[in-house]
């Protein structure tokens, strides 16, 4: 079944910093209502649609909305930008890329991103080092005047990339995580029956710290978790081997652990035996750092059984984030089988 290209583009392009995920939760609500039986936003922004079912079996699926972003904290005397990152990026990544500032009324500006520094023609020694992040600034082609008129330090950046097919394969930007997001969705349309109650949560601030999931988990009360997004798939020029974690065309990788959560062994059996039973493809999946919703959630209330369903992507936190459509498709089919049966599931130790 190929993917929903319609909604995959409006995900990935729609743009979300941490603390401003408002255009993606019109998205979100949109989407939920149709498929979920209360959809409610919560304090921190995140999104949470409900399928009511058993009270003794509470499953919270998370896919985080924000991107990785920059917020205006200055805007100089000639009309250009200075920037506070938003989650972590790389300035050799940064350079001469086009980007879009969403002011307060909506309106998408678009600019370039540069660094200070001098062009090659005139650089030579050390004015040749590469950039920092706290050295860019956005050049919107505007006067001082009208770009003081439309912006507001507050303001937000994102990068300026369409969702683009490319072999058997999606790339573009914010894939982290519009493609768990994108998952979560599919996976409710998939879903044929269920006994336990389904909370789908788009979590907001997980990129500054997992803070939208912590906050959903609190409330929430889970049982079981099972969060969404992207890890690192090392099938490049520079990967394999031992480093490799996780491989593109080679399906939904189940996580063993991450910088910030080691998954409950039995959520982990679990999902791997719904894999093998249904010959869905899979790969284990150990990242040695970053983490998940999973890590903000597992430790509440004394502890809760979590997981993550890893969508493999090449070129994490660049404006060419690629996915293949055959993970993506295999991680929509083991969430699916899995929240149908989630009541079955005895995690106790």
């Amino acid at each position: 079944m190929a993917l929903n290209e319609e909604l995959l583009r409006r995900l990935i392009e729609t743009p979300a910093v941490p603390g401003r995920e408002e255009q993606q939760r019109e998205i979100l609500r949109e989407e939920l209502a149709g498929l979920t039986d209360e959809v409610r936003t919560d304090l921190m922004g995140s999104v949470i649609g409900t399928k009511r079912g058993r009270e003794d079996v509470r499953v919270m699926v998370a896919a985080h909305t924000d991107e990785i972003g920059f917020l205006v904290k200055h805007i100089d005397d000639r009309g250009f930008l200075r920037l506070q990152t938003l989650g972590g990026h790389d300035p050799a990544n940064m350079v001469s890329q086009r980007v879009i500032v969403t002011t307060s009324d909506g309106t998408a500006l678009r600019g370039a991103l540069q660094p200070v520094r001098k062009p090659p023609h005139l650089s030579k020694g050390s004015e040749q080092k590469p950039p920092t992040t706290a050295e860019f600034y956005v050049d919107l082609g505007m006067s001082a005047e009208d770009v003081k008129k439309s912006v507001r330090v507050g303001d937000y950046a994102t990068m300026d990339r369409t969702l683009e097919k490319v072999g058997g394969c999606y790339m573009g930007k914010a894939m982290d995580d519009r493609i768990g997001v994108y998952v979560m969705l599919e996976a409710l349309r998939e879903m044929k029956g269920h006994e336990a109650t389904v909370f789908a949560v788009a979590t907001s601030q997980e990129e500054v710290g997992l803070r939208g999931a912590e906050a959903s988990g609190r409330s929430l009360a889970p049982t079981a978790m099972i969060a969404l997004d992207i890890t690192l798939a090392m099938d490049v020029p520079g990967g394999g081997g031992e480093n490799e974690i996780s491989a593109l065309g080679k399906g939904a990788a189940i996580k063993i652990m991450d910088g910030h959560s080691i998954s409950h062994p039995k959520l982990v059996d679990h999902l791997r035996a719904i894999a093998e039973r249904e010959d869905i493809a899979y790969q284990m999946e150990i990242l040695p750092a970053g983490g998940t919703d999973a890590g903000g959630v597992q430790k509440l209330h004394g502890g809760v059984p979590a997981v993550t369903i890893s969508i493999p992507c090449r070129y994490v936190h660049t404006p060419n984030e690629m996915v293949d459509e055959r993970d993506v498709r295999a991680c929509v089919t083991l969430l699916a089988r899995y929240l149908e049966e989630a009541h079955t599931g005895d995690y106790s130790l």
